[in-house]
């Protein structure tokens, strides 16, 4: 069976003016289009190809890479606004719709929005929505305390980020525990803090504890090769000072001078920090 919205592994049948056949073990075929054959393709081999409906409804594969695939995330940004709805880019030449019905507000031409890809049953047809928190996973959530999580940043609030986890769940990370310079759209590695009994997770862009110590001290001596040797940032500076200079919160960066001093690494001076 084909499947729409995601990679499909098939089998070149057989080529044509037009492009190459590919079919399933099923007995259902595919046209990929010429100019997405490979050069050395050959009739007998399989290829990995994404499976779409084209500009004329019908099912076609390519070998260009999706930005979102089926019952997947992503932030895409829009291409136009028409009277039926939204289109986004998402890296193939037939651009993604998004009904009205599926928009939070009504869409501006240029913005980014995070989306949820789905098949509408009905059409048969792939659709994007903005109503993401109706797709996230509320009640099972397979997350431990502690755990290194894949991020994307989706929506701000009052509180900090929202964040997709593992394209799975939604998690907060605390505006006053953000250290470095992110925006929506970015993907990024974080980490479970909390699960709380209502199954809402707290994130951390950081490792609690010590464990966040070595990575943060690596990169203070990167800083401090980058500068000469030299940081004038010391335990009285400003956090905001810490925070813009090297990203990470004072009392890391605290327990990471402290390590990189207790081995010799660095001297600490009234001025700031210098490489031994």
């Amino acid at each position: 069976m084909l499947h729409l919205g995601i990679k499909n592994t098939l089998r070149i049948l057989r080529g044509t003016g037009v492009g190459m056949f590919l079919g399933d073990d099923e007995g259902n075929d595919v046209l990929l289009p010429k100019k997405y054959v490979p050069e050395n393709a050959i009739v007998g081999d399989d290829i990995e190809v994404f499976v779409y409906r084209d500009s004329e409804d019908r099912i076609i594969a390519t070998n260009l890479e999706p930005k979102i695939q089926l019952n997947q995330f992503a932030c895409l940004q829009v291409k136009s606004v028409t009277a039926i709805g939204a289109f986004l880019d998402w890296g193939l030449e037939k651009d993604l719709f998004v009904p009205f019905r599926e928009q939070n507000k009504k869409m501006e031409e240029g913005r980014w929005y995070a989306v949820y890809l789905y098949l509408d049953e009905e059409t048969d047809r792939l659709v994007a929505s903005c109503k993401v928190n109706r797709y996230f996973e509320k009640e099972n959530i397979d997350l431990q305390i502690g755990q290194e999580v894949d991020l994307l940043i989706f929506e701000e609030t009052d509180l900090g980020l929202n964040a997709i986890i593992n394209n799975k769940y939604k998690g907060l990370i605390y505006e006053n525990e953000i250290f470095q310079r992110i925006k929506i759209g970015t993907r990024t590695k974080g980490f479970v803090k909390n699960i709380r009994d209502d199954n809402r997770v707290d994130l951390s862009l950081q490792k609690q504890g010590y464990a966040n110590v070595e990575p943060n001290a690596e990169r203070i001596l990167e800083k401090l090769k980058a500068n000469n040797g030299f940081l004038d940032v010391t335990d009285k500076s400003d956090a905001n000072y810490v925070m813009y200079q090297l990203e990470m919160s004072k009392k890391t960066f605290k327990k990471a001078v402290g390590a990189l001093y207790r081995q010799k690494v660095i001297r600490i001076e009234e001025d700031g920090i210098y490489l031994n």
